[in-house]
């Protein structure tokens, strides 16, 4: 089961990562998005955290992601996270609004 939280900006992003951090998960298992790709980007290299990538998604995901709208890419990387569907499309809706979701999830 994935935590979430929504958060404004990368302040309160690192500060939540951090207390992630305090209930034991590693950076390995925190994650950050965005809703526009470059601030996703920016936070998760400023904040030294782990990126949504085959790892976590399978190659297939990955791959169709570049055919994908953001709003469907960000919803199939929650889901490969072990968000729901109709959780993965209200956070999409808060990052249309330009919030922060940070999520940490047990490796497995």
């Amino acid at each position: 089961m994935a935590n979430v939280i929504i958060v404004e900006n990368g302040v309160e992003a690192k500060e939540q990562i951090q207390q992630f951090i305090d209930q034991g998960f590693t950076k390995e298992d925190i994650y950050l998005l965005a809703h526009d790709n470059n601030r996703s980007n920016d936070l998760t290299n400023a904040l030294n955290i782990k990126d949504i990538g085959v790892e976590e998604q399978g190659f297939f995901d990955s791959f169709a992601n570049v055919f994908r709208t953001r709003g469907d890419e960000l919803r199939s990387k929650l889901k490969s996270l072990g968000v729901s569907s109709s959780d993965a499309e209200q956070y999409e809706r808060e990052m249309d609004q330009g919030k922060v979701v940070v999520l940490a999830t047990r490796s497995a």
